[in-house]
């Protein structure tokens, strides 16, 4: 069964504690072999794409048919029932409308020194979208990685996605063809992303690689970060829903499982200050495992992994809940608006009892790729910024500078740095 606290108990502090240190991360003894794999990828590019894709997907390709041609993306786009494609459409559309509002604004002032700052924004160039195949493919994953790329004004997005023994998903090339999307391989794994990083004969590199993937592929990417930028290293999916006693049991119990479906290693966590309420949800969670299609992972993630803590009052809720700094928190209180100044660290929050997580998965708006691991204390969840980088804007007219130019000359001299003094100096001597 899941780990059972209550706030009141002698030991809380020792077994949260230990609770907060679990470690849910992926196999990392792959670090060496995805190395080699890299390695090669630089050495000999395409052929060795080739062959990788062979051993691992059981696909024999040549340079030729490496790229996904737009016939195949309109065979999958056409397998798809119209149902599914406008539900497609509309998390489209919604996604994009919210990532544009995040499009920053270009700065200029003169201050009181005379000179003229600022700073612009400008897209990356390419980036690169790593897509899951066969069974963990997620269009809902294919829009929230493309579209803040694209409102971004990303010139150049390339998606990699494996095709094992040559099957593509048509979900996939269904939103692949909403986003209009044309450069697409049908390569996977370690292999892809260092691709991207550092192209080969048919592939041109990235400046970026965004998107979801196994062990291999969030190896590669940490290792290949540095020679171009990623967005997350992923870890295990996670939820923590803060709920009083007012609310249906069986919703709790179907949201915690909702976020445990997706892994073994993914973690649900129940606080509520209510015990007879978190009694009621377990009973929900046994009573939803004898029906959904995906039970025995859902169970193995709830018995490992979940955990259910019973506190005094919700504000208590709130400071436990910094602490974890969980990926998704749903905070179903009868005034859940009162308790957000008082989180801090979460990658999303969703408010009240109608709002569960699954929303935010597909079609509220709000990216879904969010921190995991409490990494929620630092960082934030994928935006249209995270395709765009700030370039400071600095000009210094005469006057600016003999008004700021002594004090980098003390500084520099300082530093023994004299030529960076002089650089400035030599301007000054010139104008008088």
């Amino acid at each position: 069964m899941p780990l059972w606290l209550d706030s009141k108990s002698s030991n809380f502090t020792v077994t949260f504690s230990k609770l907060l240190s679990k470690k849910r991360e992926f196999d990392q003894n792959i670090e060496k072999e995805v190395s080699t794999i890299i390695e090669k990828i630089q050495n000999y590019g395409d052929a060795a794409l080739i062959e990788y894709t062979q051993k691992f997907d059981h696909l024999n390709l040549s340079p030729k048919t490496i790229l996904v041609s737009e016939e195949e993306i309109d065979e999958g786009f056409n397998a798809c029932d119209q149902k599914t494609l406008k539900a497609l459409d509309f998390a489209h559309k919604r996604i994009t409308k919210f990532h544009q509002q995040q499009i920053p604004e270009n700065l200029t002032y003169v201050d009181d020194a005379g000179l003229t700052l600022g700073y612009q924004w400008n897209p990356v160039d390419a980036a690169g979208l790593y897509v899951p195949g066969g069974t963990a493919a997620y269009p809902s994953s294919v829009l929230m990685n493309a579209i803040p790329a694209q409102v971004a004004g990303v010139r150049r997005l390339v998606i990699v996605t494996p095709s094992p023994q040559g099957k593509l998903n048509p979900l996939v090339m269904a939103a692949i063809k909403l986003l209009g999307v044309k450069e697409v391989y049908r390569i996977g794994g370690a292999q892809a992303v260092a691709a991207l990083a550092f192209g080969t004969e048919t592939i041109s590199p990235v400046d970026k690689i965004v998107g979801p993937g196994n062990t291999y592929v969030a190896s590669a990417k940490k290792q290949v970060f540095g020679k171009v930028g990623i967005d997350v290293i992923a870890g295990p999916s996670e939820i923590l829903i803060i709920a009083d006693g007012a609310n249906e049991p069986s919703w709790i119990a179907m949201d915690l499982l909702a976020q445990a479906e997706h892994d073994t290693l993914a973690q649900a966590i129940l606080i509520t200050d209510d015990s007879n309420f978190a009694d009621h949800v377990a009973n929900g969670i046994d009573a939803h495992l004898q029906s959904l299609p995906r039970a025995s992972i859902a169970e193995r993630s709830w018995v490992d992994h979940g955990a259910v803590i019973i506190v005094d009052n919700l504000e208590e809720a709130a400071m436990l809940a910094n602490q974890i700094a969980p990926e998704h928190l749903e905070i179903a209180t009868e005034y859940p608006e009162k308790l957000v100044p008082h989180i801090k660290n979460a990658g999303a929050i969703f408010l009240g009892r109608y709002s569960p997580e699954a929303i935010g998965d597909y079609v509220a708006g709000p990216n879904h790729v969010l921190p995991t691991s409490g990494s929620a204390k630092f960082s934030s969840g994928l935006s249209t910024l995270d395709f765009m980088k700030r370039t400071s804007l600095i000009s210094c007219g005469i006057d600016g500078l003999r008004n700021i130019g002594p004090s980098a000359m003390s500084l520099a001299q300082a530093e023994g740095l004299d030529a960076h003094a002089r650089s400035i100096s030599i301007r000054l001597n010139l104008s008088d």
